[in-house]
């Protein structure tokens, strides 16, 4: 048997390499066994909901899974169609469940397959519950024919729709009267987010609204590389905004009223601010250690507490269920709130972001400029990723560990965090995230400071600091972007 492990968001692997019926069927019995033994004596009438997004052969590795846990006898029921993980995930409360599994790859390429498991109270699956389910994988098992099994089918989407009428300011949207695109870069979003909208009173311009198992021939990503069309779009209809999720619809992206790429970070800042300023909801925030620290600046202005967490949204979700969360973000696009599941939901970031253009009344680039201003600094973000081999990622990564700069360029380091990989905190106040891949041989770099100047300088400063540190250990760079 291939090998198995559970990343920051499930299990992925490329279709007919290591994602294989028989590989999916081993997972699927792992985790029907940890429902009967979490759940006890009602491990084997608690339903485990079953979902898929719109990737190949998703549907048919969907009804294998649900088929494995009927046979272990745990019950199942499937969607009725290809869904977004925020909706089948908001399913799992609607009624006492062994939670659900979702079988995609988010935002990965479309040779890629994944299956996710979510727990009954809609979050995604803690390290503590994924090492339990793997705990209870069995290499070597294998299943006879499971076609003769019937599946039972049901529609999420009724619940999810009342969430949306429940969360959000739909009298407030249908009164601004507002044009807006809608780019379901062929996903599950389709069918949920523009029609959502255009339900409100939206004028609604939608692309790529159908299943296409290649994605277009791209990635079903929201970065501004497969949102091209969607900016054209805007500037050329001269629309409010450009909305676009991932292929599992739990990011999103968006273009504003310039044409311009608006970074999760950029509206995790807006929306944070949305929230106090128009709806006047306080709570706790809660980052992850690669996101901006615009948010920081926004709770010292508005008098909110922060809190950090280790990469992946698994850790935000866990605090919004211990405590008053107003919001939860992380820079690859994931975002919750107040009231909502404990888990990303691109969907709602962007009835939420259309929420806020009705309240304000104002190009979304001029908000922008709004909370620019009121913060007191520029959005000066940077990212990378060094490829090394496996090896070599390791000594590096040893190495720094033990090691980690007290300097970089001219600038002290005032504080060093070990939560998840090193951050250097620096004396001006800005900062450098250094953290290996847990599933490649890659080290990504994060750079943030108050100016676009500090922040290619630090960047200047901290990649050659490495550099020198690889070459003395005698490796080398594979490639760099």
């Amino acid at each position: 048997m291939s090998q198995i492990t559970f990343g920051t968001d499930g299990w992925r692997a490329i279709i007919a390499e290591d994602f294989t019926f028989a590989n999916v069927e081993r997972v699927a019995a792992a985790v029907a066994r940890y429902v009967i033994e979490t759940y006890g004596g009602n491990g084997k009438t608690r339903p485990v909901l079953v979902g898929y997004d719109t990737r190949f052969l998703a549907d048919k590795f969907a009804l294998r899974t649900a088929q494995t846990l009927i046979s272990m006898g745990v019950p199942a029921r499937l969607v009725d169609r290809d869904v977004p993980t925020p909706v089948i995930a908001n399913a799992t409360i609607m009624e006492p469940t062994g939670g659900a599994i979702q079988l995609t790859a988010s935002h990965n390429p479309p040779e890629y397959c994944g299956m996710k498991y979510i727990m009954h109270h809609a979050g995604p699956a803690t390290n503590e519950i994924t090492e339990r389910i793997l705990f209870h994988l069995r290499p070597d098992e294998t299943f006879g024919d499971l076609s003769h099994i019937e599946v039972p089918r049901f529609d999420p989407r009724p619940a999810y729709m009342q969430k949306i009428k429940d969360r959000i300011d739909l009298e407030k949207i249908r009164a601004a009267k507002l044009n807006v695109a809608v780019e379901c870069l062929y996903s599950t979003c389709r069918g949920y987010l523009d029609l959502a909208l255009k339900d409100n009173g939206v004028n609604v311009h939608v692309l790529h609204d159908w299943r296409d198992p290649l994605f277009g021939g791209f990635m079903p990503e929201p970065k501004p590389e497969f949102l091209t069309e969607l900016s054209q779009v805007v500037q050329r209809e001269k629309l409010a905004a450009g909305l676009a999720t991932d292929g599992d619809a739990d990011r999103f992206g968006v273009i504003d009223d310039q044409g311009n790429y608006l970074s999760p970070n950029m509206l995790l800042s807006l929306l944070t601010r949305h929230l106090v300023k128009n709806r006047g909801m306080k709570g706790l925030v809660v980052r992850t250690v690669a996101t901006t620290h615009v948010l920081d600046r926004l709770c010292e202005l508005y008098g909110l507490e922060i809190e950090e967490t280790p990469v992946g949204f698994k850790y935000i979700g866990e605090l919004q269920r211990q405590k008053d969360v107003l919001l939860g973000g992380e820079e690859s696009g994931g975002f919750s709130f107040k009231g909502h599941i404990p888990e990303k939901d691109g969907i709602m970031a962007n009835l939420m972001l259309v929420e806020m253009l009705a309240y304000e009344k104002k190009p979304l680039s001029q908000i922008w400029l709004d909370l620019v201003k009121e913060t007191g600094t520029e959005f000066a973000y940077r990212r990378r990723d060094l490829k090394l081999t496996a090896e070599n990622q390791k000594r590096l990564v040893e190495h720094m560990l033990a090691k980690p700069f007290d300097t970089i360029g001219h600038t002290r380091v005032s504080r060093v965090g070990r939560l998840d990989g090193l951050k250097f905190y620096m004396e001006d106040g800005s900062w450098i995230l250094f953290r290996p891949s847990g599933t490649e041989p890659l080290v990504r770099l994060y750079y943030e400071a108050r100016t676009v100047e500090r922040v290619e300088q630090l960047k200047r400063d901290f990649d050659e600091s490495v550099e020198r540190v690889v070459s003395d250990l005698g490796a080398r760079l594979l490639a760099v972007h």
